[in-house]
């Protein structure tokens, strides 16, 4: 497959698997969004917004830097119908989801998380980025939407919290993954599935074994 033949696949004009994994990430983060939305007390107009600027921001983000305008978002009405949809789901239904909302919303942005930094990455790579660079766009993508939604909900981003969990982190090494294994010609399906997976489970693990990422070491106490 060409360079421009790939590019287009992973832009949303074909049906992929890398366009599926793309949407399921929209809805896992729209749902995430939407939980925090119900968690603050937003009403409808609220859940909709907040379900999609998570759902479709870290996205968004990815086009505009990779010059693929205007984004895929625009373009195909499936990245709308779906946060959407999720929106309606957790707008009607949101108690069936979790009765532990706060913890819902860390399962579904995970997710997401693992979801885009595939997606992102394998669109960097097939955009011609450097192998930095599409590193760089997967992480963007991945953590994206999470960071708009919690400053949105005035809510202190995760990913920069002093306390927080690993959280770019694994998105980063999810990324590095795939664009190694797109660099040296065996990604395929199965490593983006595998990829998204293990980026899910590593979140998942840091959010219940409190895993976090080194802080700068202190000055010496000189008294």
């Amino acid at each position: 497959m060409s360079l421009l033949a790939q590019a287009t696949s992973v832009s949303g004009l074909e049906p992929t698997l890398e366009r599926s994994l793309d949407l399921i990430g929209v809805f896992a983060f729209a749902i995430s969004g939407g939980l925090l939305a119900v968690r603050k007390g937003f009403e409808l107009v609220g859940v909709i917004s907040l379900a999609l600027v998570t759902a479709l921001g870290g996205g968004v983000i990815r086009d505009l830097l990779l010059g693929s305008t205007p984004p895929t978002a625009f373009r195909d009405v499936l990245y709308l119908v779906v946060p959407l949809g999720a929106a309606a789901v957790v707008f009607l239904g949101h108690w069936l989801i979790n009765r532990r909302v706060n913890r819902a919303v860390l399962i579904f942005d995970a997710a997401g998380l693992g979801l885009f930094c595939v997606t992102g990455a394998v669109k960097a790579s097939a955009f011609g980025t450097s192998a930095v660079g599409a590193v760089l766009i997967g992480v963007i993508s991945a953590a994206g939407g999470g960071i708009i939604r919690d400053v949105l909900a005035n809510e202190h981003p995760s990913i920069f919290h002093r306390d927080s969990t690993l959280y770019a982190i694994p998105a980063a090494l999810g990324a590095t993954a795939v664009v190694v294994s797109w660099r040296n010609d065996f990604y395929s399906g199965g490593v983006a599935i595998a990829v998204a997976i293990t980026v899910f489970v590593i979140r998942l693990g840091a959010l219940h074994f409190n895993w976090r990422a080194p802080k700068p070491f202190r000055a010496p106490d000189r008294t």
